[in-house]
């Protein structure tokens, strides 16, 4: 199964890898190794899970502004997401992260939920057309 959603786009770019889908906000600074790209906020629903090449699929961040540069130093370790997804407005933090990590972000439009596709199912980030193509495994 294929499916290609529209979404606004923040931060321009290709990326693929395999979708990491959360419902709850991450902070960035507080919740990941930077060193690892692990999630290690044992009340997180991703506790464990590796953010290095996924389609990092979440609300929002939380946190301070730090969390931007948290961001930053995941990309710079070359454990970074490939390209991150919001499913809810898309924060400062999470835009200026993306934007000085040249990491692609994209924003769900309100009408579509995607908390439904499963972890694990690979997907395509295109930021010039603003499109999200899932695909099942």
């Amino acid at each position: 199964m294929n499916n290609s959603l529209r979404c606004k786009v923040i931060v321009g770019g290709s990326a693929s890898g395999r979708m990491l889908v959360t419902k709850q906000p991450i902070n960035f600074l507080s919740s990941v190794d930077h060193l690892t790209g692990m999630i290690t906020d044992s009340n997180h629903e991703l506790y464990g899970q590796c953010l290095k090449n996924s389609l990092l699929v979440f609300p929002y961040a939380v946190g301070s502004s730090v969390g931007a540069y948290s961001i930053f130093a995941l990309k710079s370790n070359g454990v970074s997401p490939s390209g991150i997804i919001c499913t809810s407005k898309t924060d400062i933090t999470t835009a200026s992260g993306c934007a000085i990590a040249n990491i692609p972000l994209l924003e769900l439009r309100k009408d579509q939920d995607i908390l439904e596709i499963e972890n694990f199912s690979k997907a395509i980030i295109n930021g010039k057309s603003g499109t999200l193509e899932i695909k099942k495994v």
